[in-house]
């Protein structure tokens, strides 16, 4: 044999070799059973788990030259999932004379700076907060809006590309909205040129399909509509109808329980929020088949913390206070009602805000103690940010466990989630596809 074609023989199979990975730890974790091996090792080939077992095995089965991360006593999990994200604003709350100034006093001044920045500045901060989610152990996002007009869409292919760092998204592209949902008495110059490049208006059955195929033609992956009482059931439907006919899911973000029951009827596929679900609603999702995504983001003290870098009055403070604690009994009934009625559910961090003190990924972590004071035992909450939501979004054959077949997207803490919760906000790994990008672990 020439010893050039040897050479070449050799380079390939060494080639191979690299591509595959042997990830061990003291235990692993299935968020589905609350099963535990320990001792437990995946193998990976390329950006795919090939198997998954007891060290021994697993290494037996493993090619010559496999690259072996040792994660020593941590516990292994699946990628976590923010099922409900905002990553292309990050809003401050204004100065207090502000609130009283105009509708939505908190949210709109912040998203008026976001729409008349250039998209390409928004889609580089987008960037910057799908970054710092990742190495918090956020392999997979549901980003719902608020990204201009396809910001999300190109942030999710330059991460799919490789040409920057972030965790695999589900774009929604422009929010579908009744006109005046969110922002009000704007310019009437101007209202309509603004309101495109953050929303999608839906005044009729006609413009409801407009709306789906306009964000259908820039590739989204998700259709987000608002709904509060302000968009009717045919209209509604006349989305769901189009969105599933480009077999595309809708998430209808609704709080009253008249703008749920609309959902409902419509045939969406998940509810956002929910806020005051009944438990004859909740049994009608539960019947056919409609999630859940709770969004535990003000269920315990972040909205008054949201409010920290803001001088207030003693007034506004004591009603912010007053406010945490309603939003906790609220969030514990709530949850009551979920676990009894059987609902299908999952969560997401609906984190859209400048948390003071933390990164995006930091801030999106709080989500876990939130949904833990509301009710919802770690076990519950696991599942609700792996293969719950998963399924919800349509990608259980991808990610949401640690299985054969399934995408390399694993992390690691120190401790047992199942103890502490909190254990998920200190996430030591992180891999997506086969590919590590963080490793704080001895």
């Amino acid at each position: 044999m020439p010893p050039a074609y040897l050479a070449a023989l050799l380079f390939a199979a060494s080639s191979i070799a690299s591509a595959a990975t042997l990830v061990k730890a003291g235990r692993l974790l299935d968020p589905r059973t609350g099963h535990v091996l320990s001792p437990a090792a995946v193998l990976i080939e390329g950006d795919k788990i090939k198997e998954v077992g007891p060290p021994s095995k697993v290494q037996a089965d493993a090619p010559p030259g496999v690259e072996t991360i040792d994660l020593g006593d941590a516990t292994l999990l699946p990628g976590l999932i923010d099922s409900h994200t905002h990553l292309l604003v990050n809003p401050t709350v204004p100065a207090e004379p502000e609130f009283g100034n105009r509708y939505n006093p908190k949210f709109a001044p912040g998203l008026l700076l976001a729409i008349v920045e250039s998209p390409e500045k928004r889609v580089l901060l987008g960037a910057q907060l799908a970054r710092e989610d990742l190495e918090s152990g956020f392999t997979t996002v549901r980003n719902l809006g608020h990204s201009g007009v396809d910001g999300d869409v190109q942030l999710r292919d330059a991460i799919q590309a490789g040409r920057i760092p972030g965790p695999r998204i589900l774009a929604s592209g422009r929010k579908l909205i009744a006109r005046g949902s969110y922002l009000q008495s704007l310019n009437p110059a101007l209202a309509d040129a603004i309101l495109r490049e953050e929303f999608l208006l839906i005044e009729g059955v006609d413009s409801a399909v407009k709306a789906v195929r306009e964000n259908a033609f820039v590739n989204v992956d998700v259709i987000k509509v608002a709904e509060g009482e302000d968009i009717s059931l045919p209209e509604l439907s006349a989305v769901v109808e189009d969105a599933h006919r480009h077999r595309i899911r809708v998430a209808v973000h609704a709080t009253d329980v008249a703008g749920i029951q609309t959902a409902i009827d419509a045939g969406a596929d998940s509810i956002e929020h929910g806020n005051e679900a009944t438990d004859a609603e909740l049994a009608a999702m539960r019947t056919k088949g409609i999630f859940l995504d709770l969004t535990p983001t003000v269920w315990d003290g972040m909205w008054s913390r949201i409010h920290e870098l803001v001088a207030l009055s003693p007034a506004v403070r004591s009603d912010l206070t007053a406010g945490d604690e309603r939003r906790r009994q609220q969030a514990k009934a709530l949850v009551a009602r979920v676990l009894k009625s059987g609902v299908k559910f999952a969560a997401g961090s609906d984190m859209g805000w400048y948390y003071p003190g933390k990164n995006r990924g930091e801030a999106t972590a709080t989500m876990f103690s939130a949904l833990h004071a509301g009710g919802l035992a770690p076990a519950d909450i696991l599942r609700a940010v792996t293969a719950s939501a998963a399924e919800m979004i349509g990608w259980s054959d991808k990610v949401g466990a640690v299985e054969a077949g399934k995408l390399a997207d694993l992390v690691a803490v120190a401790g047992d989630p199942l103890v502490d919760v909190t254990e998920l906000e200190r996430v030591r790994f992180v891999m997506k596809g086969g590919k590590v990008y963080l490793r704080n672990l001895p």
